[in-house]
């Protein structure tokens, strides 16, 4: 009888000895299932503030030998005390995408901290890294990061001004796979004058012979301009748009090509944003099917009708 008793902790202890926990501490050779095990996946969107990320990281501590196993030496040299060993390596969260693996990760030493993400392929091969926020920050700024689905990370920097003005800056930067770097996105600030007062049409001097070719707009910083392409078929356009006074930006450039003879679309290679156009005689209503977060602000998507603007005729000489 004892010995029936004894039997099914006898099988616990072998199986706890054949799958022994990994131990991230430590210097042996780790494969990359377990390695990942120690990246708990994040609810996105996400947002974190520089003062609170020693909130954000896990409390499992991952070895410099052991995160150099699946993060070059050359990267990690830079995030670590210029090659020194006293950073504290804490694993943050895990991103899961079809083709790649972004790992977010704090390094600490002293009252320093700062959040890095790594991204690896499908076969755990590394190809990208960028920095994204510290808590040492001498600048007089709040700063956060924002993580969306795509993802895309928006880095945000705050403050009030002398005159009691609010005063900010959102870059978003997202990993672009063709070159396995990270790209900028997206640039919204109320701090740039030149921004705020005058927008920079890049297709403006475009030729806009062909029929849909134009300039459509509610307003001065809610426009759409439309040039000639390619062919009769395709039409080259730069939208800009700003919603909740100024709160919410979003631009985009490209190239969109008709599916009839009043219906266009436009898709973006490797991505999944899809825009569909469709013209009538004096206006153009814009339609975000896919997702299009790379080109604007996370609550404000491109959805909205613009009327033609009518040219002058040139008087006879």
């Amino acid at each position: 009888m004892r010995r029936v008793l004894l039997l099914p902790y006898i099988v616990l202890i072998i199986a706890s000895c054949k799958n022994p926990k990994p131990d991230y501490a430590g210097v042996n050779k780790m494969n990359a299932d377990d390695f990942l095990k120690a990246f708990q996946p994040l609810k996105l969107p996400v947002t974190v503030t520089d003062t609170s990320l020693d909130k954000f990281s896990d409390s499992v501590i991952i070895s410099r030998e052991v995160f150099a196993q699946f993060i070059p030496d050359s990267v990690t040299n830079v995030f670590i005390n210029n090659g020194k060993t006293e950073s504290i390596i804490h694993p943050a969260g895990i991103i899961h995408k079809k083709e790649n693996d972004f790992l977010l990760v704090t390094f600490s030493s002293a009252q320093k901290m700062e959040l890095k993400v790594f991204v690896l392929d499908d076969k755990h091969k590394f190809l990208a890294s960028f920095p994204l926020i510290s808590n040492v920050e001498n600048d007089k700024y709040n700063h956060s990061i924002s993580i969306t689905d795509e993802p895309t990370f928006i880095l945000k920097q705050e403050k009030i001004s002398t005159d009691n003005k609010s005063l900010y800056s959102r870059t978003g930067f997202a990993f672009n796979a063709a070159t396995n770097s990270f790209n900028d996105v997206l640039h919204d600030s109320n701090e740039d004058t030149l921004r705020n007062n005058e927008i920079v049409n890049p297709i403006d001097t475009l030729l806009k012979t062909n029929k849909f070719s134009g300039d459509y707009s509610a307003d001065a910083k809610n426009f759409i301009s439309v040039r000639d392409g390619k062919s009769a078929e395709a039409y080259v356009f730069y939208i800009h748009f700003e919603k909740n006074n100024g709160g919410c930006v979003g631009e985009l450039k490209g190239e969109m090509r008709m599916t009839n003879n009043k219906e266009a679309v436009f898709t973006e290679n490797g991505a999944p944003c899809v825009i569909n156009f469709k013209f009538s005689n004096n206006s153009i209503k814009i339609k975000e099917q896919g997702n299009c977060g790379n080109h604007r602000g996370i609550t404000c998507p491109f959805d909205f009708t613009f009327k033609k603007k009518i040219q002058p005729n040139k008087k006879p000489k």
